[in-house]
């Protein structure tokens, strides 16, 4: 496939992003060329190690491919969308829990569908130009591929204002909320690559790695626990508009732009995830979403607005100062019969 480069190499069983004029968006295809990689790989005595990385300065991957979801979601073909997502949940879930090293390389953007292949490792690596985020509340999704349960572990309230407001990480900040463990200046990659697959000694990483300056949001954390503590969308933006500090103006503002229902269950779900700490349990609680975000959701409009016609004007269902509790309850209740079972073929 052109898009991806799936090989082994040395010792290392090898995932290459290779379409760096998309950003290396991923499409339905790639999701599941990867997860076939890693269901040989598990068993493959030859692979140690896992070294996943992308092509282009601009971007590790900075998301998942939707012109097919906006395109087949807009006929009103909902299924196309549902597999997609159940489908990637499934391979994120294996690529969390694959039982040998998994390291990856995260330059540029590393968004979205970038996150459920870059975060989930165990050795995830950033380097100058990197810049992280889950933008997904801003063309009305909540932040998913396992991006909650990463917001969740986040220190304090720092995975609701990143869940909701879209804050992009740099490389410091990246490895403060969770996102990352290891910064290493970026023109020692292909080096210390040709070493993994050579030996496949992950300890190779830990020799190299440095302090990257810091970023703003250690500096911010009090705020952001101040503001982002409370159990519902209405309370943080009660908190935030009750303020008038430099913060809580600064966030009031981004959270203006985005999708209030998506908001509001992001902030469910991160809670309930955070009682679980579970990755497959993370994954049910945004596909319970994602489900049903075409149909009552803001989906459609978002991607309208953002990617579409680019007006970056949406027209939300709901207001901020009008969001019904019942619609959050509503996006996240059980699935019954159509919930995430992570089989493939569903």
């Amino acid at each position: 496939m052109s898009d991806i480069n799936i090989r082994k190499s040395g010792q290392t069983g090898r995932i290459t992003f290779t379409r760096p004029k998309a950003l290396n968006a991923m499409s339905y295809d790639m999701c599941i060329a990867i997860e076939d990689a890693l269901d040989a790989w598990a068993t493959d005595d030859s692979v140690k190690m896992i070294v996943i990385d992308a092509e282009g300065e601009k971007a590790f991957c900075a998301g998942g491919d939707i012109a097919e979801l906006y395109d087949t979601g807009t006929r009103g073909d909902f299924t196309y969308g549902r597999t997609f997502w159940a489908d990637e949940y499934r391979m994120n879930a294996k690529l969390f829990e694959f039982p040998k090293p998994v390291v990856s390389f995260m330059q540029g953007f590393t968004m979205g569908g970038g996150v459920g292949v870059g975060c989930h490792g165990s050795h995830r690596i950033v380097g100058e130009t990197s810049q992280i985020a889950m933008p997904e509340c801003g063309i009305g999704l909540v932040p998913d591929v396992g991006g909650s349960l990463i917001l969740a572990r986040a220190p304090g309230r720092l995975g609701e204002f990143l869940g909701l407001t879209a804050a992009r990480l740099n490389a410091a900040d990246a490895i403060y909320a969770g996102f990352a463990d290891y910064y290493i200046p970026e023109d020692q990659w292909p080096s210390l690559i040709e070493r993994l697959e050579g030996t496949a000694d992950y300890t190779l990483i830990d020799a190299v790695a440095s302090e990257p300056e810091a970023g703003p949001l250690t500096t911010q954390q009090a705020d952001i626990d101040a503001h982002f503590g409370g159990e519902t969308l209405n309370d943080v933006l009660n908190a935030l508009k009750y303020s008038d500090s430099e913060f809580a103006v600064g966030a009031l503002k981004k959270l203006s732009r985005n999708s209030p229902i998506a908001m509001g269950a992001a902030l469910e779900i991160i809670h309930r995830v955070r009682q679980r700490d579970d990755i497959r349990f993370a994954l049910d609680q945004e596909y319970r979403f994602t489900f049903r975000a075409m149909d009552d959701g803001d989906f459609l409009e978002g991607i309208r607005a953002q990617i579409i016609d680019k007006d970056r004007n949406p027209q939300w269902k709901y207001s901020l100062d009008a969001l019904p509790a019942g619609i959050v309850t509503k996006m996240v209740l059980p699935l019954g019969a159509d919930a995430l079972t992570f089989e493939k073929g569903e």
